[in-house]
């Protein structure tokens, strides 16, 4: 069977076509477009006006795609901005009405549960790992040990509520750090619950725009890991906290729709290699997406 899923990310709207197998799946499309579905309103519980007219404007494209590839069932799975809204009943009428699709809201524990089942689909966690999967409205963290022991938490310190809720300067300031480092603690508190981990396995996104700023080269396609070196990975983050707006827009390996938010990833990123004592970095090709994948067999 030929599926489609849809997931409506608070910056991001990804979209991933496959051929399911009994067991397994072949990618046949995957593309993402940036719709900043947060901005405007996700601190205050709502999808603003102008965000819903962006999200409809990519799943035209994004029916488009599917019908040219006859896929036969599409899955719409909405994430913290969908959640957190309190007008995401309307929102998810008109996209039903708009386009036939069906939005499945899912909370914050099943998030991360959903993205743990995509990235085991190309991880072995041989050791203990902690996997990181950095949104617009949350971050997911899970922990696996001895590969079956989890602990899963989603902590409300999205990029896009950060842009949003604090006055950052351009470079972030000292304060402005200080600040955001504050922030994260106080919204995680139950992670100081998880102990020490020796590898960080970052779920897409973000990730891989580390991973061709260090290697300046498109990531890889297909569902393989890559490996980066703490020092390497460090070395980039730094770089984006530093950075001014003008040197990322300059940059050919940021995206348009990070390089605003780009210094809150990467300073988020950099905390939670220290916080836990990160060795190793592993970039995952899979998340929520292909989590949602399995639901078909």
């Amino acid at each position: 069977m030929r599926a489609a899923v849809i997931d409506l990310g608070t910056n991001t709207f990804n979209l991933l076509v496959a051929d399911v197998h009994a067991d397994d799946f072949d990618i046949v499309h995957n593309s993402k477009e940036g719709v900043a579905l947060g901005m405007g309103g996700i601190n205050e519980g709502t999808i603003s006006d102008e965000a819903m007219q962006r999200a409809f404007h990519a799943f035209e494209k994004f029916k488009k795609i599917c019908d040219d590839l006859t896929v036969s069932k599409i899955i719409g799975v909405g994430t913290s901005a969908v959640r957190d809204a309190d007008n995401n009943s309307y929102f998810i009428r008109e996209i039903k009405k708009r386009f036939d699709i069906d939005i499945e809201i899912v909370d914050g524990l099943e998030e991360a549960m959903l993205i743990y089942q995509g990235v085991s689909w190309s991880y072995q966690f041989e050791q203990t790992s902690l996997i990181m999967d950095i949104g617009g409205g949350s971050t997911e963290f899970i922990r696996v040990e001895n590969e079956k022991d989890l602990q899963f938490f989603s902590a409300n310190i999205g990029v896009s509520r950060a842009i949003q809720l604090f006055e950052l300067g351009d470079p972030l300031t000292a304060l402005n750090q200080q600040e955001l480092l504050e922030w994260f603690e106080l919204n995680s508190k139950e992670m100081n619950h998880f102990a020490p981990c020796e590898v960080l396995v970052g779920a897409s996104g973000s990730f891989e725009t580390f991973y061709e700023m260090v290697h300046e080269e498109e990531f890889p396609k297909g569902l393989a890991n890559i490996r980066l070196s703490r020092e390497d990975l460090i070395g980039t983050l730094n770089w984006i906290i530093e950075s001014t707006f003008e040197e990322r827009e300059n940059h050919p390996f940021i995206i348009p729709i990070r390089r605003k938010m780009a210094p809150i990833a990467a300073l988020k990123t950099k905390w939670v290699v220290e916080k836990f004592d990160i060795k190793e970095i592993v970039i995952s090709p899979c998340s929520l997406k292909e989590g949602v994948l399995r639901r078909f067999f």
